[in-house]
């Protein structure tokens, strides 16, 4: 499928200072040649027109990159810091910073080489980019439904001005597992826009249904698991932490290390 196409070209907002950091981490990378992509709230305002600008920029790139772009960008005069060795480092100027992100902080949605093989192309601050692609963007916000954040509403709104041209098999296969979560997603998008249900198509509602109605008659494979912390770092600490629900986020199921989890939760309150 060709990368889709909106009438909403990236342009500059925010504060001048920090799109002027933003542009120079743009041109540094490029220089060197390093592979990352463009996401957040510029990647959001190209494909819906959105605009929600913040101190903060966010980069992609695979995890095996991660250290390379660090150094690049660290012998440029920026600090650098790994914040989450399992998904996310940061570069810092002044009050402005640079996420660089190579997974989701639940460790699901992990950048692999299909974000490239399908990322849109644009300019951004005067530099030709790569976006991530739209279904990754709905993929790795699908799961954030803390308290203080939930992106629903993100996904709504990429699905509303995205719906024909989305890659439907590609979205639905990159949920695996949690393709309960991308059907409640789909069912919210019916509900908020009523008139406009039967943009999403057809066949991937007819299948998504069908799984659910064959798990009605199939027997729970695994009844003390919580999959509650892939969507909430906190909310369902309760059920690992009392009740002896196994994590679902950890190994061998998935991504995560007990560390990374534990250093993930430790920093609830430093996050607020």
């Amino acid at each position: 499928m060709a990368a889709p196409e909106t009438s909403h070209p990236v342009q500059d907002f925010g504060d001048p200072d920090a799109n002027r950091f933003y542009a120079h981490v743009l041109a540094t990378l490029a220089r060197a040649g390093a592979p990352f992509l463009v996401g957040g709230a510029y990647a959001l305002f190209r494909y819906t027109g959105i605009a929600r600008f913040t101190k903060d920029f966010d980069i992609f790139a695979l995890s095996s990159d991660r250290d390379h772009i660090l150094d690049l960008l660290g012998r440029a005069g920026y600090r650098t810091e790994i914040k989450f060795p399992h998904w996310l480092a940061k570069v810092y100027h002044d009050d402005a910073f640079v996420d660089l992100i190579h997974s989701s902080g639940n460790g699901v949605a992990q950048v692999d080489r299909g974000w490239f093989d399908h990322a849109v192309a644009d300019v951004v601050l005067g530099h030709s980019v790569q976006l991530i692609p739209p279904e990754e963007m709905i993929w790795s916000k699908g799961c954030v439904m803390e308290r203080e954040r939930y992106d629903g509403a993100d996904i709504a709104h990429l699905v509303r001005a995205l719906a024909e041209k989305l890659d439907w098999h590609r979205l639905v296969a990159r949920f695996g597992p949690n393709w309960r979560v991308l059907l409640s997603h789909l069912l919210l998008f019916g509900f908020i826009y009523p008139g406009e249900r039967t943009r999403i198509p057809g066949s991937v509602m007819e299948g998504l249904v069908a799984r659910l109605e064959s798990e009605v008659w199939t027997p729970p494979q695994d009844e003390r698991v919580c999959q509650g912390t892939i969507l909430s770092r906190e909310q369902y600490l309760v059920d690992i932490e009392r009740w002896g629900y196994r994590d679902a986020r950890l190994r061998p199921t998935g991504a995560m290390t007990p560390e990374d989890a534990q250093t993930w939760t430790a920093a609830i309150d430093d996050d607020k």
